[in-house]
């Protein structure tokens, strides 16, 4: 495998704020995973969950969250203290002899909560965690609901969920999850595409008590509003790595940018960008594509056998895991 680290030297904040001030349009989760819609059907890959130790691909993800030993469920949670109204979420706890562990709270891609998200949680508990995936787009579909939606469904409700609302669905999953006897007070957010630009919000915005850092699949951080990208990773205090598939190559070219961005500002930032993966390169794996493409097949799983110890080890630094 060929890994590309981005580490571009130093650069001055000033002339790269120009560069990157120019916000993408609302649907660019949408253009650069339209020439492959990763949620639609595909053949069955050989083995029906997949790899062990990461999580599930997206033809083996079911046969995973069936299997599992741990103990997952749908809770309801109020979007704010107090509020009557609710979100969905799916929550897994681990098998650990730990008295309390650490919460991490999963985001969704543009695809909303699908069965592929639910496996990436029982993943991240097989691993040590509590792991909870709200439904942000429960507000935008009328109200929670275990309803699994179509891809092309989530998509078209999923533009209508503004940054303050990522934010606030997030803290309300972490502050459920660590309300529970057996959490400890931490939390980290890991997110995939729309949910890794949510997770860079969430590092901006500050999260609430407990946030301890975020891992951001394939998504950049642009925010909805007219801050230059630099003022607003200024205001990141805490770790945040980023890790892509060299063939998106929108966030691809934006790395360079990022990196000397948080380099300047002494952010505690790293980023890898796997040659030759795809975007959503954890959902898709060694899943056979329509037509087939072997190599690019071997270069999605082995970016998915290095990005998830990554993402694990930096899960345990920052919310004091031994």
């Amino acid at each position: 495998m060929n890994v590309i680290r981005v580490f571009s030297g130093t650069c001055i904040i000033a002339g790269l704020i120009a560069a990157c001030h120019k916000a993408p349009p609302a649907d660019e989760h949408t253009a650069h995973m339209a020439s492959a819609d990763l949620s639609a059907p595909r053949p069955a890959a050989s083995g029906t969950q997949g790899t062990a130790g990461i999580p599930a691909s997206a033809n083996t993800a079911q046969a995973r969250v069936a299997a599992s030993p741990r103990h997952g469920e749908w809770v309801k949670i109020p979007w704010e203290p107090g509020s009557s109204d609710s979100l969905m979420a799916w929550i897994v706890y681990p098998s650990t002899s730990r008295a309390k562990t650490p919460v991490v709270v999963v985001v969704h891609e543009i695809f909303g909560l699908q069965t592929w998200v639910r496996g990436v949680a029982d993943q991240v508990a097989a691993d040590g965690f509590i792991a909870i995936a709200p439904d942000l787009i429960s507000r935008v579909r009328g109200g929670p609901s275990t309803e699994e939606l179509s891809g092309d469904s989530a998509r078209k409700l999923i533009q209508g969920v503004s940054t303050a609302e990522r934010n606030k669905g997030i803290a309300a999953a972490a502050r459920y999850a660590m309300s529970q006897a057996s959490a400890a007070p931490k939390y980290a957010v890991i997110g995939y595409c729309w949910g890794g630009s949510t997770v860079w919000a969430q590092a901006v915005n500050g999260g609430v008590n407990g946030f301890s850092g975020g891992v951001a699949y394939y998504g950049t951080p642009y925010m909805n509003g007219p801050q230059p990208i630099a003022d607003s990773l200024a205001k990141i205090t805490k770790p945040v790595m980023l890790l892509n598939g060299s063939k998106d190559q929108r966030i691809a070219a934006a790395m360079p940018a990022i990196d000397s961005i948080m380099k300047a500002l002494k952010k505690d930032y790293a980023a890898t960008n796997y040659d030759g993966a795809v975007h959503g390169f954890l959902r898709a794996q060694d899943d056979p594509k329509q037509t087939r493409d072997e190599a690019e097949e071997k270069a999605n799983l082995a970016a998915a056998k290095d990005a998830w110890p990554k993402t694990i080890a930096f899960l345990k630094k920052n919310l004091g895991v031994k």
